[in-house]
């Protein structure tokens, strides 16, 4: 029985949502937990619950398990997140819900909601990338030449706690969250944060955007080292060619955490999102009747982490 990655799962009862107000799941991205929704939780009144949980970044290989890199390559997958998701979400009996997925959480999010799409009424994809590494040939801009990504992998594995020192200002944005992200950083197993950031890194989802057919917006910062504007616009082009309905929105700040550094804006865009699907009579966390489950084969699965 494989060990599932999701765990301190909770539900916050928030504002003035009351009857009618969406869920709103929140899934934090690599290297934080769902502390980092803190100044974000407050200023959702317009849901009725938050469902929040962290992803385990210390979940070791289970009994017998030897972590040699074909069964590093089974663990480390965007597909067993998503479906960690889904049974979180099922456990939960949560229908409907409005999905924020942060960072790695944006792609979880989509493969998920391509397999399950009863699960989801709206997608909010923050500081989302469905590939990192450019693709000269294909005209893709990710951020980042293959290169780089081996020399940064290379450094962690080399000297974790020095590549956290090294890392972590430029993803923070600011000195005044830089401390409080740093300290979550090193809490990770090492070993499971390299596993992690190979499948972020390394790895191309962009064939899952082709399957999403829950409605998206898209959340980008506009001085984000990680995801720049530009991806947002290819993110934007190809699920919108699959006819999902897509929008995307600019936060005017700096790194890879705008729910710690722009937080009022991210509550904003999030509030919208819920009044909007309360306008249109969108599902309720109430449970209102909803589509059957359609799973689907949706990749998001091992990488080759050979380096």
């Amino acid at each position: 029985m494989r060990r599932r990655w999701c765990t301190n799962a909770s539900e916050v009862v928030v504002g003035s949502g009351g009857e009618g107000g969406a869920t709103v799941v929140l899934a934090h991205g690599y290297g934080v937990s769902q502390a980092s929704w803190d100044k974000v939780l407050p200023s959702i009144s317009k849901a009725s619950k938050v469902l929040l949980f962290d992803w385990d970044f210390n979940a070791r290989a289970d009994d017998g398990e030897e972590e040699e890199a074909d069964t590093a390559a089974a663990r480390y997958t965007f597909g067993r997140f998503a479906d960690d998701l889904i049974a979180l979400m099922d456990e939960r009996e949560v229908r409907g819900a409005v999905f924020v997925g942060h960072s790695m959480s944006a792609m979880v999010g989509c493969i998920a909601a391509a397999r399950r799409p009863d699960l989801f009424a709206h997608l909010v994809l923050l500081c989302a990338s469905p590939r990192y590494i450019d693709s000269e040939e294909e005209g893709y801009v990710g951020g980042f030449d293959e290169a780089s990504i081996h020399a940064m992998l290379g450094a962690m594995e080399s000297d974790f706690q020095g590549w956290v020192k090294g890392f972590v200002p430029n993803a923070a944005g600011g000195t005044a969250v830089e401390e409080r992200i740093e300290r979550s950083f090193r809490a990770m197993d090492p070993a499971v944060a390299l596993g992690v950031a190979r499948m972020i890194f390394l790895g191309d989802q962009r064939e899952a955007l082709d399957n999403v057919s829950t409605p998206c917006t898209v959340v980008q910062v506009r001085h984000d080292f990680a995801a720049p504007p530009i991806v947002a616009e290819y993110m934007q082009q190809r699920i919108t060619r699959a006819g999902t309905d897509v929008a995307v929105e600019i936060v005017e700040s700096v790194g890879h955490f705008p729910q710690l550094m722009a937080s009022t804006r991210v509550a904003d865009i999030l509030d919208g999102v819920l009044l909007r699907l309360r306008g249109e009579g969108g599902h309720d966390a109430a449970g209102a009747p909803m589509p059957p489950p359609a799973d689907k084969e949706v990749d998001g699965g091992a990488i080759d982490i050979m380096m």
